[in-house]
């Protein structure tokens, strides 16, 4: 099972990787001096997205299980199709 934490800036989401303490921080410093930009990392490669903070903004931490593919799912036990012995 992975964890995803979801931040929630003012209605939009963004999906992070672990570990957010740090990004968590740089956000709570940005709106104690009153605005700033803090670069949201991406979930997978590449740059990240620059999200302007602001006191007052409604800010929504969550976290989310994500599992895997379960052992005896479809994707491992398809169905038998090409039996026809049953016809």
């Amino acid at each position: 099972m992975t964890i995803v934490n979801r931040l929630t800036v003012d209605g939009r989401d963004y999906f992070l990787p672990e570990p957010v303490s740090d990004l968590k921080r740089d956000i709570l410093e940005a709106i104690k001096a009153g605005g700033g930009y803090v670069t949201i990392p991406p979930l997978r490669g590449g740059p990240g997205i620059e999200v302007l903070f602001s006191p007052g903004m409604p800010v929504t931490w969550s976290q989310l299980d994500i599992a895997g593919e379960q052992p005896g799912s479809a994707a491992e036990d398809p169905a038998d199709d090409d039996d026809l012995s049953n016809l």
